[in-house]
């Protein structure tokens, strides 16, 4: 939590204990939460903290590089604090999403760029099927 507190320090911001607490969730999980889910997590603990601050707190931490927003196409966000580079599987019976972990597809932004005028800056790689729960529950 070093990281957040030199991050915030250098952006003149304050670590509050509602964002102190958001990003060790996020940190904690692999889960990809939504900003309710989080909500929903950690009122318990902090009865004050209103959705609002969820995502205002998200939209921070987005901004200064800690947190990355996920569209995995439902009508809401997901949230991931593994800001590196690296795909995801989203299951379409029950929505889960989950890392694909030391899978490297950089090279795919540097073929992108040599075959256009672009400069790559980010990519995002999804794959899509039925995760194994689902898969013997016969979804």
């Amino acid at each position: 939590m070093e990281q957040l507190n030199s991050l915030f320090k250098e952006k003149s911001l304050k670590v509050t204990p509602q964002r102190y607490a958001i990003y060790k969730y996020l940190k904690s999980t692999k889960s990809h939460p939504s900003a309710e889910t989080i909500y929903e997590d950690l009122k318990v603990n902090y009865p004050t903290m209103s959705l609002a601050t969820v995502y205002k707190t998200l939209r921070t931490l987005i901004e200064i590089g800690l947190v990355k927003e996920i569209n995995v196409g439902e009508d809401n966000f997901r949230y991931d604090a593994n800001v590196d580079t690296h795909p995801h599987l989203i299951c379409r019976s029950c929505s889960r999403v989950d890392d694909i972990e030391n899978y490297n597809f950089t090279f795919i932004n540097e073929e992108a760029q040599k075959l256009t005028d672009y400069i790559i800056e980010d990519s995002k790689l999804f794959f899509y099927g039925i995760c194994p729960e689902c898969q013997k529950e016969g979804r």
